[in-house]
């Protein structure tokens, strides 16, 4: 499953009527040019499960950071590399 699919998947499982009105996904973006992704993670079965921030730096445009903070995932990228950003959130959130 491609990774749109799977990240509709995930938050059509967390809308449960209440969820989806104080919590969601952004997907911006931002002027270095990139992508900027947040994940409420509150009311979530992973809300507290940790995540290990990972940078990977490939190159000026190539690039992914992500982190979770203040109970949200958030990863930032490079142009090319939403699809890859997303693949990590749901690699994260979809483990056992």
């Amino acid at each position: 499953m491609d990774a749109l699919k799977r990240l509709e998947e995930w938050y059509r499982r967390h809308c449960d009527g209440e969820w989806e009105h104080r919590y969601g996904v952004e997907v911006g973006t931002l002027d270095n040019p990139g992508w900027r992704l947040e994940f409420d993670l509150v009311g979530t079965a992973i809300e507290s499960r940790h995540f290990a921030q990972s940078k990977i730096d490939r190159g000026e445009s190539d690039w992914i950071h992500a982190k979770v903070e203040d109970g949200k995932f958030v990863a930032a990228c490079g142009p090319s590399n939403l699809e890859e950003a997303l693949k990590l959130f749901l690699d994260w959130a979809e483990s056992k």
